[in-house]
This record gives C-alpha cells, structure tokens and sequence, in this order.
C-alpha cells in the first residue's frame, strides 16, 4: 500500500467480496459433509485436489526451489496457517458447534486482524479502524440474531467454539503474512506461490491427516456428492478465493480486508433463504447497512 489510502473502487469491492462468498458455501459443504469424511482428510484431499490443478499452470516451480530454502520459514508459517490449521480447524469446528455459534467466532475476524498485527507486526490500530470493525461486526450480530438479541443470551459454548476461535486467528495471521512477502519473491507468479504455499501446508498436515486415521469413528464415503463437493471446494474456496484474497489484501491492507470477512456470514444467510425459498427481511436491510458503514470507515482509516 506504500502509506497511501487503499481506494475503494469496484474491482478492489469484487476482490474482497468474491472469497467471502465462496466461503460462505464452503462452510454450508463442509457442514453438509460431516458423516461422510473426517475434517483432516477433508482438508488434505481440498489441497490435494487444488493443487493438482494449479501445478500445470504453474512456471518452473521447482528451478526457484532455493527461494524455498532461503525462505523456508515464510513459505511454512504462510502453509501451516492458511492451508493447514485454518480450514483443518473450521472443519472440526463444524462437527461439535452450531452453525450461529461459528458465524459469531469467525465474525470476530477484523478485530483479530487488529490485534495480530498490533501484537506481531508492530501496526496500531486507529480508533475510525476499531469503530468500522465494530459496526462491521455488529451487522453480523443482526443476522445471526434474525434481529433478536436474546437470541445471543441463549447461546452455549462447545469445543468447536475454540477451535473457530484458533481458526480465526490463524487466518488473521496468514492475511499479515501476505504482506511481508520477501523481496526476492516480489516477481514470482502467483501460481508458483500459491502452488508452493499449498505443498508446505500439505508437508505439515499429511502426518496429522494419517494420524486422525486411527482415532477418527467417520468413514470416508465416496460418492457423487463427495466428489462434486470436493471440485466446488478446491476451485472455488480454494484457487479462486485465495488468488482473490491475496491481491485483495495486497491493494487494500489487511485491516479493511479483515471487514469485508463479515460478508461471509451474510452471504451465507442469503444462501440458506435461497435454498429455503424463505424472503428476505428487515433485519437483512439492516445488517447490511451496518456492514456497509463499517468497511466504508475502515477504509478512509487504512
């Protein structure tokens, strides 16, 4: 961003909005997939599938391989947190918390952002920047609570609950990291990073992939809706979603990218109308006011 304030034209909005979408239905497959394969492996075969269709199009990968030696603990630590722990995470969450409960956790994503790079990448928050979270965040609160507070008193804390917690906090830290990218990778392609960022992730989740084999009670159910479930995932959230979230927080910084996440629970209340045949609301009109203040603030603030 070079100190200038991002500008928040229609290609920087699409940037930011298109990954939250797709995570959005990502979310509802993984929730749907939950008896027919474990969360690890689920998370290992998305990979698995993502790069295998990302290696052709990627341009001599392995002559730039000693930029991974040199490098090795910003391509590991970007692996481990963006392709590792974050959706292995989500994925577990998703079998012991209620869907509103995960919403809320991942909700929590600007003020993470915050908080992340204020305790590792020496970047204090200004207060326009904590107050568009907020509203940001508040937007989310009037669709998980269908606008009825209560609706939040009643909520109970599961293990999943943590685990969506450590998950938000993962992502917060691999969204820092794409913008300390070394200098010697400044002119890598993005295939060639995204590809070797996949193969260090995977590197640090196959032993605890084959590990979960032998305490996990889920069997792995091939079947059509696994295997089209596993396309949707590996290109859309996978490819699509994080060629986008990587440029979108290059031009607009981590902190106005951490607002626009409070989309993904909204998109993901549209989707669950959609499929309902249900119509929108009041409560919708609002929620998305709210949002739209707080990434309207963020970004005159970062």
């Amino acid at each position: 961003m070079n100190g200038a304030h991002p500008r928040l034209d229609p290609s920087l909005v699409l940037l930011l909005s298109l990954p939250p979408l797709l995570w959005a239905g990502n979310a509802v497959v993984g929730r749907a997939l939950i008896d027919s394969v474990p969360p690890l492996l689920l998370n290992t075969l998305r990979w698995l599938l993502a790069l295998a269709l990302l290696w052709p199009f990627t341009a001599d990968l392995w002559a730039g391989r000693a930029q991974w030696r040199l490098h090795w603990r910003w391509w590991l630590i970007g692996g481990v947190l963006g392709m590792g722990s974050y959706n292995s995470l989500q994925y577990m969450a998703l079998h012991s918390s209620s869907a509103l409960n995960v919403t809320l956790i991942a909700a929590s994503l600007p003020l993470a952002m915050l908080l992340i790079g204020r305790l590792f990448f020496a970047a204090t928050p200004r207060l326009p920047q904590l107050f568009g979270a907020l509203l940001a965040l508040a937007g989310v609160l009037v669709v998980v609570s269908q606008g009825q507070w209560q609706r939040l008193l009643a909520l109970q804390a599961v293990p999943g609950d943590l685990l969506m917690l450590l998950a938000t906090l993962c992502w917060a830290g691999y969204s820092w990291l794409l913008t300390r990218r070394p200098a010697a990778l400044a002119d890598w392609p993005w295939q060639n990073l995204l590809a070797t960022q996949m193969l260090f992730g995977l590197a640090a989740t196959l032993p605890l992939t084959v590990a979960e084999q032998c305490w996990t009670a889920i069997p792995l159910r091939i079947d059509t809706r696994l295997l089209a479930s596993l396309a949707y995932i590996a290109v859309g959230p996978s490819l699509l979603a994080y060629r986008c979230w990587a440029v979108g927080v290059a031009r607009g910084g981590p902190q106005l990218a951490g607002v626009f996440i409070n989309l993904t629970p909204v998109f993901a209340a549209l989707l669950s109308l959609a499929l309902l045949g249900e119509t929108p609301q009041g409560f919708h009109a609002v929620a998305f006011l709210l949002i739209a203040a707080g990434i309207g603030v963020a970004a005159r603030a970062s």
